[in-house]
Formats: structure tokens, sequence, C-alpha cells
């Protein structure tokens, strides 16, 4: 493998997410870094929080607020946010950003107050 990796993140497929549609760049196991996601946030956005991850959000186009612990705080292109691990969150309003999670995203290390035992991955039986 060579000493970097690149991808274009514009072209990497869609995942459904807990903020909207993710496409994420990086997730790989030998990569436990970091990872970088563009996120096109829907009115559907559900609050969550990481155990051990940390995020930093960038607001590329639209406005909205983000949700931070309870706390909703307005938020326009060029807003940058890092938000810590047991942070609740969730955007709200029609954005689209990049999320920088680090270490590497991990989708167990995704939690719900109102089902904590469930990651988004996992659908409901």
């Amino acid at each position: 493998m060579p000493n970097y990796l690149i991808e274009q993140l514009d072209q990497v497929p869609g995942t459904p997410c807990p903020c909207g549609t993710s496409r994420r760049a990086f997730c790989i196991p030998e990569n436990p870094v970091a990872s970088i996601h563009l996120v096109e946030i829907s009115q559907e956005a559900r609050t969550h929080y990481h155990k051990e991850m940390t995020e930093i959000y960038l607001v590329l186009e639209g406005h909205g607020h983000l949700e931070l612990d309870g706390e909703l705080l307005p938020v326009k292109p060029m807003t940058s946010i890092l938000i810590k691990p047991g942070c609740r969150h969730r955007a709200i309003g029609e954005m689209r950003i990049i999320n920088i999670p680090i270490p590497t995203f991990d989708p167990a290390d995704e939690y719900f107050d109102d089902d904590p035992d469930l990651s988004f991955s996992v659908p409901k039986s």
C-alpha cells in the first residue's frame, strides 16, 4: 500500500446515517487515524453521540442549527464545530457539511439515548 490514500469524495456512494446521507472516505481497517465524510443533512436528523470519537463539522452550504447537548446554535457556511465524545448532537436544517471523525469512523461508536443498545447500522427487528 502506498504512503497515501486518495478518494473522490463526491463519487463515493452515499450511506444512510443519523444525520441524513454520508459519503465516507478512508474508512478502512488500515487507517485508524481519521476519515472524512460529505454529509447531506436531512430533516429527520437524529440526536446521537459517540463514546470514543471526536468530530469536526464544517458547514459548506445551507443554514440551520446544531443542537449540542440541548443547546441550539445557529450555523451557516464556513461555521466549524468540534464535537467531543459524549456530546449529544444533531444538525437541524438543510445543509451540506464536511465531517472529520477522529479516530476513523466506527459505526459501533454511535449511540442514541432513546435506544442505547442500537447502533445506527443495525436495523430494528
